[in-house]
């Protein structure tokens, strides 16, 4: 099985949380992942023994790339040395640009047992020809580094051609990580790809279920973005799809309780959770009843199989334009991962090193 049941504390108070916090009734049930690029915070938290994956982003490798403390700009110095002995002009950048987010995850594969998630350049994301390349050359940096492609996860969009490109990295063994999934038709055509791992956001799912509604406050059981991850992952055991249900990005589901769609979810196979939201799981001793298993799920899904199991690009573009809060998030997420490549992208092209 992909899953492993690990005992947990998390950050600051959640160094002192007892057996019978929250956090350790989820982490009996789940397997927790932090989220965050913050190595001390990492570090910290590996060493509970509770979270055994970090997620990174291009927001987090962003702010590595800012980061003047010594470690991180090390990271950037060594990048920049790097592209600037293989590559020039553009291409010497982008080399620069994926060489931080190696270096990052380098340095967490060192601090927590599972995987860790490293982002094909967002930019890419409807390119497929350029994610392969780009994700390919990624695991080359990590494998000579002496860090095995078992221990990454290739974090690529939740586009036709992420999927695509994800489909053909798992036949040549490398996981991979699809990720900004808001809708049934990404979550379904990265199963039937073979993907290792979707992260579905549930919260950005409420974000638009607010704004096209006007309702502010849900039940965690009818939140818009609970429900549709577990119809992901009821949808998933039923038809015996191995990939691993990850969801990511939370918001409350009332005002004033912040942790309700971790609540909610409690059973799927897998969430990253922030530092912030670790520490409230910790400080809370309420039960965490399970509210998905996989026993359950198969019999919960009434859903017929999509494309008799293999989904078509006609139909994947067909059920995405049904979906408004899918194809509208899915964009606005990726707008802001564009954002931030371009942000360190700035960073990086003015960094000394270049005409040193």
């Amino acid at each position: 099985s992909r899953d492993k049941t690990l005992v947990i504390k998390a950050a600051s108070s959640a160094d002192t949380a007892t057996s019978t916090s929250q956090l350790a009734q989820l982490a009996s049930i789940t397997v927790l992942s932090v989220d965050t690029g913050d190595l001390t915070v990492i570090e910290r938290l590996a060493g509970t023994g509770l979270i055994t994956d970090a997620t990174t982003n291009p927001l987090f490798v962003s702010q590595a790339g800012q980061n003047n403390d010594p470690v991180y700009s090390a990271f950037v110095d060594e990048a920049v040395a790097y592209a600037r002995e293989r590559e020039s002009g553009d291409a010497a950048v982008v080399l620069a640009i994926e060489r931080l987010a190696v270096n990052l995850g380098k340095a967490i594969v060192k601090l927590v047992p599972g995987y860790v998630s490293t982002e094909v350049d967002p930019r890419l994301s409807w390119d497929f020809e350029g994610s392969l390349t780009r994700a390919r050359h990624i695991i080359q940096m990590y494998e000579e580094a002496g860090v095995g492609k078992d221990r990454v996860l290739i974090k690529l969009a939740g586009t036709w051609e992420g999927i695509k490109c994800c489909e053909v990295l798992q036949k040549e063994g490398v996981n991979c990580n699809i990720t900004v999934v808001f809708g049934f038709a990404q979550a379904v055509a990265a199963a039937q790809a073979g993907a290792t791992l979707i992260s579905p956001f549930p919260g950005r799912v409420l974000d638009w279920a607010k704004r096209a509604t006007g309702q502010e406050s849900w039940e965690p059981s009818t939140d818009p973005g609970v429900v549709e991850v577990t119809r992901m992952y009821n949808y998933f055991k039923k038809y015996g799809h191995d990939t691993i249900v990850m969801p990511a990005s939370w918001r409350p589901s009332r005002p004033d309780h912040p942790v309700d769609e971790i609540l909610a979810l409690a059973g799927t196979d897998r969430m990253t959770i922030p530092p912030n939201l670790l520490d409230i799981l910790a400080q809370s001793d309420e039960p965490v009843p399970r509210q998905l298993s996989p026993e359950a799920a198969a019999a919960a899904c009434s859903e017929e199989e999509v494309c008799g199991g293999q989904m078509d690009e006609k139909t994947y573009r067909f059920m995405m334009n049904a979906d408004a809060c899918a194809t509208e998030k899915m964009a606005e997420g990726l707008r802001a991962f564009i954002k931030d490549t371009d942000t360190l992208e700035t960073v990086i092209r003015a960094h000394p090193g270049w005409s040193s």
